[in-house]
């Protein structure tokens, strides 16, 4: 016996839930920068990839410039950011947590002004990724995914247990 089902266009997720889960997301994302003591979150590195002060830069950039292109087409920090690059320039722990805080606000202040017709549409992210933008924060979400991962691996081989992986909210 052979059953149909139509396929429905119903969200699977609503834009306040995706919201929710990135925030949650980079809440954990901030409990591994705090993991870190101060000298090797600007000094250890393993088989060659980048000290993780860099990686939180990196996070940190793309989610300023990425919130503020979808939301105003320009697909670069704010001017009160403009210290969020990939050659990060702030030199303490302490600094880069405000940033990643000053950030957190940028993307609850900006959301609510994304359409849910925008999310569908397509724009060249950056000036140089042409893909719908909620692809784009897929992106963005994985690429914070992705740098954590390799904060987890350096709090281990430094002997420190990071977060709960599952410990998100």
């Amino acid at each position: 016996m052979t059953s149909t089902t139509a396929t429905t266009n119903t969200p699977v997720i609503t834009s306040q839930d995706f919201l929710k889960n990135w925030q949650a997301h980079r809440a954990l994302s901030r409990r591994v920068l705090a993991a870190f003591p101060e000298k090797e979150l600007f000094e250890f590195s393993i088989g060659g990839m980048r000290p993780y002060n860099v990686l939180v830069g990196e996070m940190t950039g793309l989610a300023s410039a990425g919130i503020n292109g979808i939301v105003t087409g320009k697909w670069e920090t704010t001017p009160a950011l403009d210290h969020f690059n990939h050659e990060i320039n702030l030199t303490t722990k302490a600094e880069l947590l405000e940033a990643w805080d000053e950030v957190t606000d940028q993307i609850d202040a900006l959301w609510p002004q994304i359409s849910a017709e925008r999310f569908f549409e397509t724009e060249a992210a950056f000036g140089q990724y042409p893909n719908t933008i909620i692809n784009t924060l897929q992106y963005l979400f994985d690429n914070e995914i992705h740098h954590r991962g390799q904060g987890y691996v350096y709090l281990r081989a430094l002997g420190i247990e990071p977060p709960a992986f599952w410990d998100r909210f």
